[in-house]
């Protein structure tokens, strides 16, 4: 078994530098810099150590929040005043 841990950094041949995600027996996940994230079978992959730092990745943006709409303004809007019965 590798003395790799999740969190270094490796080099593939094909897909380049990434960040080792996870590791076991069976599989290893790597998150690529340019390719993003790759599963291998851990006896095939053939990787190096990489000496390249990761690089920042933007931080994702958080959908703002839909305001409420008054049921009043829903109601004046979505019906006609003609289709609404007056009372009295």
């Amino acid at each position: 078994m590798s003395t790799r841990k999740p969190g270094d950094r490796v080099a593939h041949p094909q897909y380049g530098h990434g960040t080792l995600s996870s590791l076991n027996e069976y599989h290893t996940v790597i998150d690529f810099d340019a390719h993003g994230t790759r599963t291998f079978v851990s006896s095939r992959v053939v990787l190096t150590d990489s000496m390249v730092p990761a690089p920042e990745k933007p931080a994702r943006k958080r959908a703002s929040a839909k305001k409420a709409v008054p049921k009043e303004t829903v109601l004046k809007e979505t019906v006609p005043k003609e289709a609404v019965p007056e009372t009295e």
